[in-house]
């Protein structure tokens, strides 16, 4: 995992360091993102979806998706000191929505006392067709 660090000023002319976390998928530098960036107190993760040895995991289970998602970002928090009691923000981007219960029930078993912010949007289609879920998450830093 390579860490980009530099120096960010806002618009009130303080100076902020920016860290971007870069992953291993080699999509990164053809498009242009970072697995995850923070700046100041804020720290966002890209959309993340299960892959595992560059292949879509548990094909066809929301549920089993949606748990190995979260716990990719769980680790990612953790790495970076933080925590999921970090999180404010879940963005899920699904395929099927109604299978609904699914990726709530996972998302429910990570955050059902913290409660961040959470939306779920129906997209029709992921990169991958196999991928059911993507998610994005927003933290802030204690």
């Amino acid at each position: 995992m390579n860490v980009i660090i530099d120096k960010y000023e806002n618009l009130k002319g303080v100076k902020l360091m920016r860290k971007n976390i870069s992953g291993n998928s080699p999509w990164e530098d053809i498009v242009g993102y970072s697995r995850a960036v923070r700046i100041g107190n804020i720290f966002e993760i890209a959309g993340t979806t299960a892959v595992r040895d560059g292949k879509p995991y548990a094909v066809g289970n929301a549920y089993e998706q949606t748990k190995y998602i979260l716990e990719n970002i769980k680790k990612l928090l953790e790495k970076e000191g933080l925590g999921l009691k970090n999180v404010i923000r879940t963005r899920m981007f699904v395929t099927d929505i109604s299978k609904w219960e699914e990726y709530g029930k996972a998302h429910g078993e990570f955050f059902r006392d913290i409660k961040p912010v959470a939306t779920m949007v129906e997209v029709s289609s992921l990169i991958d067709k196999e991928l059911m879920i993507e998610i994005e998450v927003s933290a802030v830093v204690d």
